[in-house]
């Protein structure tokens, strides 16, 4: 149709120009005719469809009718229902008009496609709905210059006598802090608000790239990463007077150091270790920090696995200093109380940390009971798949995910549709998996013996995680569906009030996963002071 009314026009336009080529042409005349075939081009159509203005707007109208609840069931009044089958009735009953149907139809599919691909990345990309802590109390004039006034050892001692009495928060449901998640959420909320005034951090300016000052911002090792990159562009904590810091930072990546240091499939870590305590011999050298206190003010942040390891060659950094490490391992010299259990997280796209990073589906939507899939390495997870690949419709346990199940289902897709989230040790006690099952609103069932758990000082993992003895593997199943539903809706809510103290915000928030781990450092540094009796 569209190209005839072309053709027309077209022969029109050639014999007008034809008859008046040699013509003195009326300009006013010829301005009035189009004017009136524009208006006429306007008012024809509106004259022969003359339908009711208000049909051609009933699908939004209809649309904007349906109210959707909170766990996804459909409710509609009596009232409401009338209205909807009075208007789909004037809908199907008016005549339609298409001058070309299926390239309407075609288009209209390609629309819808395109709209379910941007629903699909935007449901992927937007990640958890962070939401905004609460300001900071303001502190009186006169109790800043009473802080400033003190030292560091007695701005700390200061510190531990308030914390020790932190009077009891009133913590309602509209609290930004949910208490069911912490061992005592007053002191932590007290401890918070002192760090957040008194603590102050030198970084070591020594070291050269890539080694130090260079974060490994991706992959599981990625945590000690973003602490160091966030730290060293923070304004609030950091001091440029060492003299006036109550914590010194040693600012080197454990993944850089076995990228430039570990010669591959040599099994020895001694370079490594030798050339951390070179660097720390150096630092006692040149400052007298270190010495001051055999290095029990100073801390590190390793997540790799080796990380422990990098501290074996000097005596006083292996048992004096703060080591934040991912691979907490009390049978590997993790002293608890003074070292901080780190959590590891799987960083896939370092210039949006939070991406890839979506909600779960609710508990109805959950029907697989136990879930994992991963590679098959450590003691653990090939007792796990003797013992439970295969064996059970609800237990999905696989080794590396099979691609005939991936097509079907992803990785992700598993845990979002699981109520539980195995997370076995690999070659060492932490895995990424645990922090993934948080992300996802699944609840991690956590098999590692003498590992401690993440921030174990503050939180209470009893509230949100399920802890596995080794040994009772074969019992997993019985052990999980003993859990009482009502518990496990519980801890399913938990799951999702902790998992705003596991996100890695560009800029950091109060009580995130930088505040999170710098707390725990500030936490277990007072747990070290001494109050007299006097």
């Amino acid at each position: 149709m569209r190209k005839l009314l072309k053709h027309v026009a077209v022969a029109l336009i050639r014999e007008l120009i034809r008859h008046c080529r040699w013509r003195k042409i009326d300009w006013r005349k010829l301005f009035f005719a189009g004017a009136v075939m524009s208006i006429a081009g306007v008012v024809l159509p509106t004259l022969l469809f003359t339908y009711r203005r208000n049909i051609w707007f009933l699908p939004s109208l209809v649309n904007d009718s349906s109210h959707q609840s909170l766990n996804g069931s459909v409710h509609l009044s009596n009232n409401l229902t009338e209205t909807r089958s009075e208007r789909f009735q004037l809908l199907s009953t008016a005549p339609s008009v298409s001058f070309n149907s299926s390239t309407e139809a075609k288009g209209r599919h390609r629309v819808s496609r395109r709209r379910r691909k941007r629903r699909r990345r935007s449901k992927i990309d937007d990640g958890p709905q962070v939401i905004t802590p609460p300001p900071r109390r303001t502190v009186s004039p006169r109790l800043q210059r009473y802080l400033r006034s003190l030292s560091p050892d007695e701005s700390l001692l200061y510190a531990k006598k308030e914390i020790e009495h932190a009077p009891a928060v009133d913590n309602d449901d509209d609290s930004y802090l949910y208490a069911p998640v912490f061992r005592n959420v007053s002191i932590f909320e007290r401890s918070c608000e002192l760090m957040e005034m008194i603590l102050k951090v030198y970084i070591y300016p020594d070291g050269e790239k890539p080694i130090f000052h260079e974060p490994h911002l991706l992959g599981i090792y990625a945590s000690e990463g973003w602490f160091m990159k966030l730290l060293e562009a923070d304004r609030e904590f950091v001091t440029q007077d060492p003299k006036k810091a109550h914590l010194f930072y040693l600012p080197y990546s454990s993944r850089q150091l076995e990228l430039a240091l570990y010669v591959p499939n040599s099994h020895n870590l001694r370079p490594l270790s030798i050339f951390i305590r070179d660097y720390v011999n150096m630092i006692a050298a040149k400052y007298p920090f270190w010495n001051r206190t055999h290095g029990s003010d100073h801390f590190l942040v390793a997540c790799h696995d080796w990380g422990p390891y990098t501290t074996s060659a000097h005596k006083e950094l292996r048992n004096n200093t703060i080591k934040a490490v991912c691979n907490a391992d009390l049978s590997e010299n993790f002293i608890a109380g003074k070292d901080v259990s780190l959590p590891e997280t799987a960083i896939r796209n370092p210039g949006r940390p939070l991406r890839y990073i979506g909600r779960g589906n609710r508990v109805s939507q959950r029907p697989i009971l136990a879930f994992f899939a991963g590679n098959m390495h450590g003691r653990v997870r090939p007792k796990l798949l003797k013992y439970w690949h295969n064996k059970e419709e609800d237990m999905k346990i696989y080794g590396p995910l099979p691609i005939r199940v991936s097509r079907n289902m992803t990785y992700i897709q598993h845990m979002k549709s699981s109520k539980y989230c195995i997370c076995p040790m690999g070659y060492e006690v932490n895995s990424p998996r645990i922090v993934e099952a948080i992300y996802y609103e699944c609840v991690p069932v956590i098999i590692a013996d003498n590992f401690v758990l993440p921030f174990n000082e503050v939180l209470d993992w009893n509230a949100f995680s399920v802890v596995v003895a080794e040994k009772d593997i074969p019992k997993l199943k019985e052990i999980l569906l003993a859990i009482p539903l009502r518990r496990y809706l519980k801890m399913q809510i938990n799951v999702k009030m902790v998992q705003k103290h596991f996100l890695w915000n560009p800029r950091p928030m109060r009580y995130d996963l930088f505040h999170m781990i710098l707390h725990s450092i500030w936490f277990n540094r007072l747990n070290q002071i001494q109050i007299s009796q006097d």
